[in-house]
């Protein structure tokens, strides 16, 4: 084989390669869509039956969060709002 039939052959590999990446990246992106209008849906369900979907997504970002975050986060908040008088 010669030098360039050799970079031919690479180029066509890497080519294949990269095709199978951004093949990949594309099935894996057209799933995240699928799966934020099930959640889409699902929050529409929650707000359908009086539920506060503002509320939901804060629990479910509290949970998502250490304990001891969310206490210290809390324990600062606390403190602001004493000093604003607003407790």
């Amino acid at each position: 084989m010669t030098d360039t039939a050799t970079n031919l052959e690479s180029y066509r590999v890497t080519a294949d390669e990269l095709r199978q990446f951004i093949e990949r990246i594309e099935r894996l992106d057209a799933e995240k869509k699928d799966l934020a209008e099930q959640q889409k849906e699902v929050m529409a369900e929650a707000k359908g039956r009086g539920y506060d979907t503002k509320v939901i997504r804060k629990v479910i970002a509290l949970r998502k969060r250490e304990p001891d975050d969310i206490a210290e986060e809390e324990a600062v908040l606390e403190m602001y709002k004493e000093a604003l008088g607003m407790s």
